[in-house]
């Protein structure tokens, strides 16, 4: 096996078991991955940033193409610096309503199309289908398990998730229970958005685990034993010390 990826994975196993003793509690060994973590982002953001837009977007299309329109952007961008210069920090401002500007122009089509649009195509689908059969000019089927029963179901959440919201009038009699049917869509809805979250974290999870039980072969020389056993005698240790120093007052 490469030194590399062997050095690799004693890294990844000694971090991984530093972050979950946080499980335990606060601990200087989580301190420590956590201050590597945001560490190493922040400067593999900082390189990553230096490479793909100074030298790539700006310095390169200057010095080969001639593209001296860039500067312009430039400019707005160093605008943005003088929010450190107290006497010019007012200049920062034009950077911004520019960069909010053009930020809400690109971002508020998007959202209307994905989440106001596509929600109104989704409702307003025909809840009858015509099929065409041979020896007949058309027939109708009334509940098509693929497209009908989705269009009613997303029908009534739509409309009975509207009238909880409409204030204006009460709900009593019929529209209680319409409004206590869009409390219902509305708790599946936030139900499954929850359970997708958890299952995106316990994905990671797994991946996690499933990297400590390969590590802990002989082909990685027993990686996630003896990290295991460094970290569990380290904390004992910092366990043992905590006790001995005194409470401050």
């Amino acid at each position: 096996m490469p030194v590399e990826m062997l050095f690799g994975a004693w890294v990844a196993t000694g971090l991984t078991l530093f972050i979950m003793t946080f499980l335990y509690q606060d601990n200087p060994l989580f301190k420590a991955a956590e201050h590597l973590y945001v560490g190493v982002s922040v400067g593999y953001e900082i390189v990553k940033a230096t490479d793909t837009v100074l030298l790539r977007l700006i310095i390169k299309p200057i010095a080969e193409n001639g593209e001296w329109s860039l500067l312009i952007p430039v400019g707005i961008g160093l605008l943005m610096l003088t929010r450190y210069v107290p006497k010019v920090s007012w200049l920062s401002r034009y950077a911004f309503a520019f960069i909010v500007g053009v930020g809400a122009g690109l971002a508020i089509p998007r959202t209307i199309s994905s989440f106001i649009l596509k929600q109104i195509e989704d409702t307003v689908r025909p809840l009858l289908t015509l099929d065409a059969v041979e020896g007949a000019s058309f027939s109708l089927s009334l509940l098509n398990p693929a497209s009908n029963l989705n269009a009613v179901i997303i029908l009534i959440g739509v409309a009975s998730v509207l009238y909880y919201f409409l204030f204006t009038v009460e709900h009593a009699g019929l529209g209680r229970s319409v409004a206590r049917m869009g409390i219902l869509f509305l708790m599946i809805s936030f139900g499954a958005a929850f359970g997708y979250t958890v299952m995106a974290r316990m994905s990671l999870l797994i991946g996690r685990l499933t990297d400590l039980i390969e590590f802990a072969s002989p082909s990685y020389h027993y990686a996630s034993l003896w990290f295991a056993a460094a970290t569990i005698a380290t904390l004992a240790l910092w366990a043992t010390r905590r006790k001995d120093v005194p409470p401050s007052h």
